[in-house]
């Protein structure tokens, strides 16, 4: 039925000169994001609008999935575009779109035309009007509510004609990409991916780090985070995971440090690690799932001490979320039932049984020297020995 969509955007509205810029990164998303399916598309920008054009057969479904899926869009349009012949034929079309589109023709509508032709013989209001007549004509059960109308027909006069009604809810955002690139410390609990898809949709690539703990978390708690990220991927864009092997660095601490101070000095590492792979890769930030509070390691004391060792900014997104709303968004990206399964990851095997809550950074640097006889060459070896995949 429908050979076009018209791509509604948000925020890219706003940026003035540099607009064209965010919607060429808009139309270059979209492209990617129906490669993946079947089916010859075209995707155009003209005059602030950017429209798909399907120019072979196709599945509805699958395309407005497939579109839906890029940051930046906040409505997918079906729609009709006929040719500008005239006020008669596009009368003809506009009953035409209407009894294909909503054949119950019991409805309460709003016409809402737009003359951007302004060579077009009728203005605005006089289109409302005229087609607004014309539909109570074709569809005597039909009636006109122009505060909350059941169907807003859309009738945009350019070169051509587009018509629609209908506004698919897209995920807005900004096209990944347009915001540089940044480092995810991902783990295989609900937190970390839900902060890499809040960071993605403000139009940030997403590289991402995992640490491995062999033989104290399995090879099925490491595919557990690669779907994380293939899941997370599937908005993103393709992934490139880090996977460090963690266990020497994490045995070493656990044999010299204090018990109650381990999730802190371990977390430090981590970033550290995660820095040097950042800067490497040319990440403007970390990302973490960390929300205050939450546990022993995420108190404000703790997250001041885990940033002490970052000369990168840390950005997290879930910072003032309560669970629910973190399980709430992992539910909607379709992490939730993998980060659930039952595979521990380095993180809750080593932790302690009463850990520092508020940790004070002077004690924490002065544990740290323990560690000063072989850290440095088991972080050469844990960075040198680091698996990088390729998620998509």
């Amino acid at each position: 039925m429908f050979k076009a969509f018209l791509i509604k955007y948000g925020e890219i509205g706003l940026k003035g000169k540099n607009r064209h810029l965010f919607e060429d990164a808009l139309c270059k998303q979209i492209r990617h994001a129906l490669r993946k399916i079947e089916g010859e598309y075209l995707v155009t920008r003209d005059q602030g609008r950017i429209y798909v054009h399907c120019q072979s057969e196709y599945d509805y479904d699958e395309t407005v999935h497939a579109i839906g899926m890029v940051f930046g869009i906040v409505g997918i349009c079906p729609v009709f575009i006929v040719e500008n012949t005239g006020f008669e034929d596009l009368k003809k079309d506009v009953i035409d779109y209407m009894r294909q589109v909503h054949p119950e023709a019991n409805q309460t509508f709003k016409v809402a035309a737009r003359r951007a032709n302004k060579a077009y013989p009728l203005n605005s209001m006089e289109l409302n009007c005229e087609l607004g007549g014309v539909i109570l004509d074709a569809f005597p059960e039909m009636k006109v509510d122009v505060h909350k109308p059941e169907i807003m027909l859309n009738v945009e006069v350019r070169q051509k004609i587009y018509i629609y009604s209908k506004v698919i809810p897209g995920l807005g955002g900004m096209p990944v990409g347009t915001n540089g690139k940044a480092m995810l410390l991902l783990s295989g609990g609900i937190d970390s991916p839900v902060a890499g898809w809040m960071i993605a949709k403000r139009g940030v690539k997403i590289d991402a780090v995992y640490f491995h703990a062999p033989p104290y978390t399995s090879e099925r708690a490491k595919q557990k985070v690669v779907d994380l990220a293939k899941q997370v991927a599937k908005y993103s864009g393709p992934i490139y995971l880090h996977v460090v092997n963690f266990t020497d660095i994490q045995l070493y601490i656990y044999d010299k440090c204090p018990h109650d101070e381990l999730t802190i000095i371990m977390r430090r590492y981590m970033m550290r690690i995660a820095e040097h792979f950042a800067k490497e890769t040319g990440c403007l930030g970390l990302i973490t799932g960390e929300s205050i509070g939450q546990v022993a390691s995420q108190t404000m004391q703790s997250l001041a001490a885990t940033d002490d060792v970052s000369t990168l900014p840390v950005y997290r997104p879930v910072i003032g979320f309560d669970k629910q709303d973190i399980v709430d968004v992992s539910l909607k990206i379709d992490t939730y039932e993998t980060s659930i399964l039952p595979y521990e990851d380095c993180c809750t095997i080593f932790v302690a049984k009463h850990p520092v809550t508020k940790p004070n950074l002077n004690v924490i640097r002065k544990s740290e020297r323990n560690l000063d006889e072989k850290i440095d060459a088991l972080m050469e070896e844990a960075i040198k020995t680091t698996e990088v995949l390729v998620v998509s």
